[in-house]
C-alpha cells in the first residue's frame, strides 16, 4: 500500500510542476494516468455475497486520490506561504507562521476533497454498472464517466469561494493552441481534454495488465495519439485566425505599475508614496497621449465615494491633462466598504464603479464572521469590513464598455464570461499581489490569458509589484513588466465585440458529457440484457 500512495502523491506532485515556477505543462498529459489507474484496480471486497452488496471505501482507497491530490494542490499552490510573515498587519512572527501553515494546508485538503470525491464517485458509478463485453466498450464508458464526474465537481467548486487550481490552467501560458479550446466552452473543454487523454492512457496500462488482446491495445493507442493530434488541431486552428483590428476601435492605453510594499501601503508612508508615484506616473503617461490609464487594485487605499476625498494632486492631474483614470480604490456600501476600480473621466467626475466579486478568504473577509470574526479579524487591515460585489455589475466607460477582473476574481472564468456577454469590449484586470510570492504572480497572469483567450478581447493588467501586462486576444503577452519596480508602459489595443461559444452558450460540454455519460451505459445494459434474453 505504501508504494501506491507514493506513486499517487509523486504523480500528483508532478500535476503540481506543470504550473509556475517549474512550468512543466506537457506532465498534465500524463500525471493523471497513475491515480486513474490505481482507482480501476483497486479490489474492493464485498459483503453480504448473496445479495452482492458492496462496502463502503475503506480508508486505504481514500488515501489514494488524497494524496494525488495533496500533491497536486499543495505544489500548485505552495506561494500561499508568502503571505508570512504578516508582521505588517500587526501579527506576530509565530501566529503569522501558524496561520500561513493554517491556509496552505487547508486549501490544499480543499483541492484533495474534489479529487476524493471524484474517485469515489467514479469508482462507485463503474462498479454499479455492467461491464460490456468489449474492451472498447469499457473504455468508452469509464472515459465518459470519469471525465464528465471531473467536469461537473470543478464547475461545483469553481462556484465557491476557494478555487484557483483547475487543470485547465495547467496549460497555460505555453499551450496556446490547446487553450483555445476555452473559447469553444470555456476551461471545463480544456479540463475535459487533460482527463479524456490521461483515462485512454491509463485504459491502455490497464489492459496491458489483463493481457488482453495486442489488437486492443494497438487500436487504443492509435486512439489516444489521434486525440491528443486532433485537440491541438482544433485548437491550432482557432489560435491561427487573424485578428481584425480596425483602427476606428483602437485605444491608447498606460499602465502603472506603483510597487508599494504592502508594508506600509495601508499607513501615511504608503499614501504618500503612493499618491506622488501615481499622480507623477499618470502625468507622464498622459503626455504621451494615452487616452487612458490603469492603476492596479486599491492603489490609492481612500474612499472614492465623493469626490473630495479624491487624493488632490492626483485630482488636479486629471484635470489638466484630460485622460480618463482607472483607478483601484475603496468605494462605500452602507456601512461597510468594497475593493473597487472607478473611472474617473477628464471632469474629475466618477463616471463608473465596479466593486470586486470574489474577496479572498481571511485575506479580504472573514468566514462564518459571527463565529470567528472576533478571532482572526487582525487578517484585516480595514478597519471595516469589505463586502462582495454584484456578480451581474456592468462597467460603462467613455471608450465602451469594459471587462473588469480584480486580483481573485481572474480565477473565476463565469465573472468574464457573464460581463463579455452583456457587451464588454476589452479587459481591465487590476491586483496587487505583493504579499506572495513570484510563483503565484506568474500563475495570475497565466489566469488573465485564459480569460483573454476564452472571451476573445486584448486584456490590460495593472499589478502592484507585477507581472502587469498587455495580452492580445490569442494569449499573446505583448508586453510584461518586472516585479518589485516601478513601471509605465503604454501600448494600443482594440476594442472587440465578438463573441465565441462559450461567451454566448457558457459552459454546454459539461452538461453534454454528463448526459452522454448516463445514456451510454443505459444503452449498453439495455442491448446487453436483450442479447442475454436471446
Amino acid at each position: 500500500m505504501a508504494l501506491r500512495l507514493g506513486i499517487a502523491l509523486i504523480s500528483g506532485i508532478f500535476m503540481g510542476l506543470t504550473t509556475a515556477p517549474v512550468n512543466a505543462w506537457p506532465l498534465a498529459w500524463v500525471a493523471l494516468v497513475p491515480l486513474w489507474v490505481l482507482v480501476v484496480n483497486y479490489e474492493r471486497k464485498k459483503v453480504e455475497e448473496k445479495k452482492g452488496k458492496l462496502s463502503f471505501f475503506p480508508f486505504t482507497f481514500l488515501l489514494l486520490p488524497l494524496f494525488w491530490g495533496i500533491g497536486y494542490h499543495g505544489t500548485a499552490l505552495f506561494w500561499i506561504t508568502g503571505i508570512h510573515p504578516m508582521t505588517w498587519l500587526g501579527v506576530p512572527w509565530l501566529p503569522s507562521l501558524l496561520i500561513t501553515i493554517f491556509c496552505w494546508t487547508f486549501i490544499t485538503l480543499w483541492g484533495a476533497a474534489l479529487v476524493t470525491v471524484w474517485a469515489v464517485g467514479f469508482r462507485t458509478i463503474v462498479d454499479l454498472i455492467p461491464n460490456p463485453k468489449s474492451p472498447i466498450q469499457n473504455t468508452l464508458v469509464r472515459l465518459l464517466i470519469g471525465t464528465a464526474l471531473w467536469c461537473s465537481l470543478e464547475s461545483f467548486w469553481s462556484s465557491g469561494s476557494l478555487w484557483w487550481t483547475s487543470l485547465s490552467y495547467t496549460q497555460s501560458p505555453h499551450n496556446l493552441a490547446i487553450l483555445h479550446l476555452g473559447q469553444i466552452s470555456g476551461p471545463n473543454t480544456i479540463t475535459a481534454a487533460i482527463v479524456a487523454v490521461n483515462g485512454l492512457i491509463a485504459e491502455l496500462v490497464i489492459d496491458k495488465e489483463k493481457n488482453n488482446f495486442d489488437k486492443v491495445i494497438f487500436s487504443k493507442l492509435i486512439i489516444v495519439i489521434s486525440f491528443l493530434a486532433g485537440l491541438h488541431i482544433i485548437g491550432f486552428v482557432l489560435y491561427s485566425r487573424p485578428l481584425i483590428q480596425p483602427s476606428a476601435t483602437a485605444l491608447k492605453v498606460g499602465i502603472i505599475q506603483g510597487n508599494i510594499p504592502n508594508k506600509i501601503k495601508f499607513n501615511s508612508a504608503g499614501w504618500y508614496r503612493a499618491i506622488e508615484g501615481y499622480t507623477i506616473g499618470y502625468r507622464t503617461l498622459a503626455d504621451k497621449g494615452v487616452d487612458a490609464v490603469l492603476i492596479p487594485e486599491t492603489a490609492l487605499p481612500f474612499i472614492w465615494t465623493n469626490l473630495d476625498r479624491i487624493p488632490r494632486s492626483f485630482y488636479t492631474a486629471v484635470l489638466e491633462k484630460g485622460a480618463v483614470a482607472w483607478v483601484g480604490g475603496f468605494g462605500e456600501t452602507g456601512r461597510n466598504l468594497t475593493n473597487s476600480l472607478f473611472t474617473v473621466t477628464a471632469t474629475g467626475e466618477i463616471f463608473s464603479r465596479y466593486d470586486k466579486v470574489k474577496l479572498v478568504p481571511l485575506g479580504e473577509y472573514i468566514p462564518f464572521e459571527e463565529y470567528l470574526g472576533s478571532l482572526i479579524d487582525k487578517l484585516s487591515p480595514l478597519d471595516a469590513h469589505l463586502v462582495l460585489g454584484k456578480p451581474n455589475q456592468v462597467f460603462d466607460t467613455p471608450f465602451g464598455r469594459a471587462i473588469v477582473g480584480i486580483c481573485y476574481d481572474s480565477a473565476f472564468s463565469e465573472l468574464f464570461r457573464r460581463q463579455a456577454a452583456n457587451g464588454g469590449q476589452f479587459i481591465l484586470s487590476a491586483s496587487n499581489d505583493a504579499h506572495y510570492k513570484e510563483s503565484m504572480m506568474a500563475q495570475h497572469h497565466a489566469q488573465d490569458i485564459m480569460r483573454a483567450i476564452e472571451t476573445d478581447r486584448w486584456a490590460v493588467r495593472a499589478t502592484n509589484t507585477g507581472y502587469s501586462g498587455i495580452i492580445d486576444p490569442h494569449g499573446r503577452t505583448q508586453w510584461l513588466s518586472k516585479i518589485n519596480t516601478f513601471e509605465l508602459h503604454a501600448a494600443t489595443i482594440y476594442r472587440r465585440q465578438s463573441q465565441t461559444l462559450y461567451v454566448r452558450w457558457g459552459d454546454w460540454l459539461t452538461p453534454l458529457l454528463l448526459l452522454l455519460a448516463t445514456l451510454t451505459p443505459a444503452v449498453q445494459y439495455l442491448l446487453q440484457k436483450k442479447n442475454d434474453n436471446e
